[in-house]
């Protein structure tokens, strides 16, 4: 398992926990980027350590040069029945050379940059099933969600126990605001929110009680004051009982809504899987930045959302999607051995 960004530990920390549960062996790399390497950690996950996040296309490209180079170092010595990782950028070039299968998970339809040679080249690529994207080579899909695979109820309960750490409690109403930093190679597009932005949202939030702000890149001193406390691990504790989540990143989007948060994602480029959770459960608003006003409506109304219509819409959604996990066992098991 090769991880490129924090989430990919989320998605891939109970299933390694499963197989080797199950007699299989499991070695796992990484790119140091945000707090992937502390998420590996604090779950006990023995790992090595490939690269550091570049920025930039050449540093991006310098990047990927090294990792691939250190991946076949790796696979050589561990000899894999199968190579996975999220997108496929640097085990599918070390697959192709060792000859070993290499199968991609993914869920960002305009990554096309990467998604245009990766998919090809994979021995199988599985998406959602509300992917809408074209994959040219072998496609099999899921009644699911990349973040059902650590937040579906068979694996994640949440605690208002752990909400002491953020400083805030079940029964005072907060909300979550997560902004990004564009430094992704697909996020070339995107329009970063301005910092009179940023904080017209945090004060309207405000209105609806304590905010609370995750970032990937340091914060301005003006927006200091915000900023989340508390173990990272412990996250989606946070998320399932803010009255709002709210920002740039489509991945906390998707977290808050299979917890039954409504979420408003403000981006330029939509996700198969946040209109899949817009359209039918209500969920979710993706608007761009450039309809900012629109936004802020958005946020008034996702935070006025009853506690009882929120559990409704979680529900159903619960009864159409499935453990991700439980899915990806069944799936190695039965195509790798």
């Amino acid at each position: 398992i090769d991880i490129l960004h924090p989430h990919d530990v989320l998605v891939f920390r109970h299933f390694r926990s499963e197989m080797v549960s199950r007699g299989h062996e499991i070695e796992v790399t990484a790119r140091s980027k945000d707090v992937a390497t502390d998420l590996l950690e604090a779950y006990g996950i023995p790992h090595t350590v490939l690269s550091d996040q570049a920025t930039g296309a050449l540093g991006l490209a310098r990047e990927l040069a090294v990792r691939t180079r250190r991946l076949i170092r790796v696979a050589r010595a561990f000899r894999p029945d199968v190579m996975t990782e999220l997108a496929g950028p640097s085990i599918i070039p070390a697959a192709r050379l060792l000859r070993i299968p290499a199968a991609v998970f993914y869920d960002t339809e305009f990554a096309t940059r990467t998604n245009r040679w990766v998919y090809p080249l994979a021995t199988t690529v599985c998406t959602p099933d509300c992917y809408y994207g074209k994959v040219r080579g072998t496609h099999i899909t899921y009644p699911s969600y990349q973040e059902l695979a650590y937040l579906h109820p068979r694996r994640f309960t949440p605690s208002s126990e752990r909400l002491e750490a953020f400083g805030v409690s079940a029964d005072q109403p907060y909300s979550v605001v997560r902004f990004v930093s564009w430094q992704a190679s697909h996020d070339s597009r995107e329009i970063a929110l301005t910092l009179e932005q940023q904080k017209d949202l945090i004060d309207r939030l405000a209105q609806h009680g304590k905010v609370l702000v995750s970032s990937e890149a340091p914060l301005p001193r003006e927006l200091i004051g915000h900023q989340i406390p508390g173990p990272v691990e412990d996250i989606h504790h946070l998320l399932a009982f803010a009255r709002a989540v709210v920002g740039e990143s489509s991945t906390m989007t998707s977290e808050a809504a299979v917890l039954g948060t409504p979420a408003v994602f403000i981006a330029k480029t939509g996700r198969g899987y946040t209109d899949d959770q817009e359209r039918r459960y209500g969920l979710t608003r993706t608007i761009p930045p450039t309809e900012f006003p629109e936004a802020i409506k958005a946020v008034d109304a996702a935070a006025a959302m009853s506690p009882e219509e929120r559990s409704q819409r979680r529900g159903q959604l619960l009864e159409d999607k499935i453990d991700l996990t439980s899915w990806m066992v069944d799936f190695f098991e039965q195509t790798y051995g």
